[in-house]
């Protein structure tokens, strides 16, 4: 759309998801196992910012508006007004263009893209949002890459129990008509009278021609994980005792030690250090084991490829099941690409 002539705002929801920032990390900023479970989306968006967690119970609002009259504080100021003309909810706007409440509780992050000639911003309003379920979709892993950054949230309906997602949607939309374009200013029901009013957009292919592939874009391999910026595992697990030859003499503690490099969401590097007591089992972390991986996504089509290179190096092809040893160094890896 050309947004010259006038700026659109849009309030819509999404099933539950978790959302990521353009330049983030899946693996660090979501329980991917967990979502995977659960049947729980995980998507990437064009904009930067952090991740967030949405299902039913959160308003999401962007405004779409011309590059040079993009303003996220006066989009920010109008929620403001809004929540507390609707419902006589005071709030702040931090440093980090959060909207918080009772001094310490955010109830909104913000996000934006600005393009060649036009700009959005969006930004999720908690009202009634599952945050159990939040607590649970969204973990964090210790890896080099932007991080979002943890904030306690609060739900608006625990704060007003009139507050929910349409009654808010109501109170948003009509501060959006009675607000000048350029500056905050209440224009009162003669604004409001002279606005176009809203219009329920339905997001198909026959509304908007190429809608479908651009999703199947979005909500392919490549883009949610395949962008992700280059990152360093690296986990050590504890032998037990019961698997360490008992002719030898070792150290108080021997540790299976597993460090992997992850470009483009593929196992670029991979190292098994593995301690001499696990050696006698005749896996040695040897390098046409360690090839097997290289190339592999980050996910338990490593762990596949582990297994079956393992498998390859028994003496007797007859053999299809992993032994003890080779079975601990199969869970320890599998721990490492499927569990926080």
């Amino acid at each position: 759309m050309d947004f010259t002539n006038h700026h659109v705002m849009m309030v819509w929801r999404n099933e539950p998801c978790v959302v990521i920032g353009r330049h983030q990390n899946p693996w660090q900023e979501a329980n991917v196992s967990h979502l995977a479970e659960k049947d729980i989306s995980l998507a990437r968006r064009n904009s930067g910012g952090g991740t967030v967690y949405h299902d039913r119970g959160n308003l999401n609002i962007t405004f779409f508006t011309p590059r040079e009259r993009y303003d996220r504080k006066y989009n920010l100021e109008l929620i403001k007004r809004a929540l507390f003309r609707g419902f006589g909810i005071k709030s702040v706007i931090n440093k980090r263009d959060d909207i918080v409440v009772q001094d310490n509780y955010k109830i909104s992050g913000t996000a934006a893209k600005l393009g060649r000639l036009t700009a959005y911003h969006h930004c999720t309003l908690l009202v009634n949002a599952n945050k159990a379920d939040l607590s649970k979709a969204l973990a964090k892993r210790e890896t080099k890459a932007t991080e979002s950054t943890r904030s306690p949230v609060a739900n608006l309906a625990d704060i007003d129990h009139k507050v929910s997602v349409e009654s808010l949607q109501t109170a948003v939309g009509y501060e959006y008509l009675r607000t000048p374009a350029l500056h905050i200013e209440d224009g009162g029901q003669t604004l409001i009278k002279k606005q176009r009013g809203f219009q329920f957009v339905n997001p198909t292919n026959e509304w908007f021609p190429g809608l479908s592939g651009l999703r199947n874009e979005l909500e392919s391999w490549d883009w949610c994980f395949g962008r992700t910026p280059v990152f360093t595992v690296s986990r050590t697990f504890p032998v037990p005792a019961e698997l360490l030859a008992p002719s030898r003499v070792y150290r108080a503690s021997e540790e299976l030690v597993i460090n992997m490099t992850v470009e483009k969401g593929l196992i670029s590097d991979v190292t098994l250090n593995i301690p001499p007591g696990l050696v006698e089992s005749g896996f040695h972390g040897e390098a046409s084991v360690i090839t097997h991986l290289k190339g592999k996504r980050f996910t338990s089509e490593a762990l596949s490829a582990l297994q079956d290179a393992m498998l390859t190096r028994h003496l007797s092809n007859d053999i299809k099941k992993l032994d003890e040893k080779e079975q601990f160094v199969a869970k320890c890896f599998d721990q490492v690409v499927n569990t926080i």
